[in-house]
């Protein structure tokens, strides 16, 4: 771990990702040189509940109107604005130690194909630098989709500059709500990119009938007995036969996207064994990608990496990889993507490029993120 600096120093960056689990919002404060990244607070602040169903309906393709979709970009806006503040009371830091707070805000709909690609994510940042008084970097994903690129996944060039790569390869895998993975191998070009699902299936099915958020442990799963058939017939979705590069997000893999394949089933197969089922669907597709990169460490991050059962799994699917969360050699898992965002806000103010064109498919390297000054 690196000295801190004194304090009053311009040195900080507050980071913020919310993720497709919706699962909380998580903060880090961290400083950053060209070599090395110090994290000296973390912490996580629960969604409001009204806001979050409305941001998984709204993601799933339920019918709004502008003036809800304006009022949602606002209350999102403030709610990471107060957490901010919370996260600086609870730090004792003060607003002029953070050089700029990088926020992903929340994406609801990530097209990056077809004749007019576009994402969008919601989370006022004008609001969140004029609550907070501090300068605000957020839209992290258009300028790489602008040029030509998938804008996402964003987080590989972090991997490569955390991560260092020797003689061994380095796959590091964030289960989110979607699962991604960035491929560090020695002398070889950054590969990244969503493999499918992580836990939004599952957190979705046991919420269904539980009425929790998440599968603790994966101890419902591991109740189940996993449908084989069923298993098969997930797997030929389409999307785990594109190229990369590719994304994908909650607008493909959904509830109506599950139960289209329940209904279509030929049989009826119980509650449990559909969340064991759903397990091994998310590290079964993990494993089919990571296979191709022959052998090495597999680091996982994420709230996955904190599912037991899950993690069980994918050691098994996976018998010449080291699987082993990120804690392990160091790093906490839980606040590993809100420090990217906040190392892609100290890039966009040094005016760096924050992009890999080979994980994106940019036409180029670029500065990524809008800057929202308080003042």
């Amino acid at each position: 771990m690196k000295t801190k600096k004194k304090r009053g120093e311009q040195i900080m960056y507050i980071g913020i990702m919310s993720g497709t689990s919706l699962d909380g919002i998580d903060m880090v404060a961290a400083s950053f040189s060209d070599q090395s990244a110090t994290l000296h607070h973390q912490a996580e602040y629960p969604f409001p509940e009204k806001l979050k169903d409305k941001l998984i309906a709204l993601s799933q393709g339920a019918s709004v109107t502008l003036e809800e979709i304006g009022t949602i970009d606002h209350f999102l806006g403030k709610t990471y604005a107060e957490a901010v503040n919370r996260f600086l009371a609870e730090s004792t830091l003060k607003a002029e130690e953070i050089a700029a707070i990088g926020c992903h805000g929340q994406t609801v709909f990530h097209k990056p194909t077809g004749p007019m690609p576009f994402t969008m994510q919601l989370g006022d940042a004008n609001i969140i630098a004029a609550l907070t008084g501090i300068t605000t970097v957020a839209d992290f994903r258009r300028k790489d989709m602008a040029l030509g690129g998938q804008g996402a996944p964003l987080v590989p060039a972090f991997h490569q500059f955390l991560f260092s790569t020797d003689s061994t390869t380095k796959v590091v895998l964030n289960i989110g709500g979607i699962a991604n993975i960035s491929v560090l191998a020695p002398d070889q070009p950054v590969i990244g990119y969503d493999t499918g699902p992580g836990n939004m299936l599952m957190d979705s099915w046991v919420s269904k009938h539980h009425g929790k958020p998440y599968d603790k442990d994966g101890v419902w799963a591991a109740s189940g007995v996993v449908n084989q058939a069923l298993l098969t017939q997930m797997l030929s979705d389409g999307y785990f036969a594109q190229s990369t590069p590719k994304s994908t997000g909650r607008e493909l893999f959904n509830q109506r996207w599950l139960e289209t394949h329940l209904n279509t089933f030929s049989q009826p197969v119980n509650a449990e064994d559909i969340q064991a089922t759903l397990l091994a669907f998310t590290a079964q597709s993990i494993a089919n990608d990571v296979t191709l990169y022959g052998s090495g460490e597999l680091l996982v991050c994420g709230g996955g990496a904190r599912n037991k059962t899950l993690m069980t799994a994918l050691q098994l699917a996976l018998p010449c990889w080291q699987v082993m969360p990120t804690d392990d050699i160091g790093i906490n898992g839980d606040s590993l993507e809100a420090l990217a965002f906040a190392w892609l806000a100290y890039q966009a103010l040094k005016g760096k490029p924050g992009n890999l064109t080979d994980v994106t498919g940019a036409s180029r390297p670029c500065r990524l993120g809008a800057i929202y000054y308080p003042d």
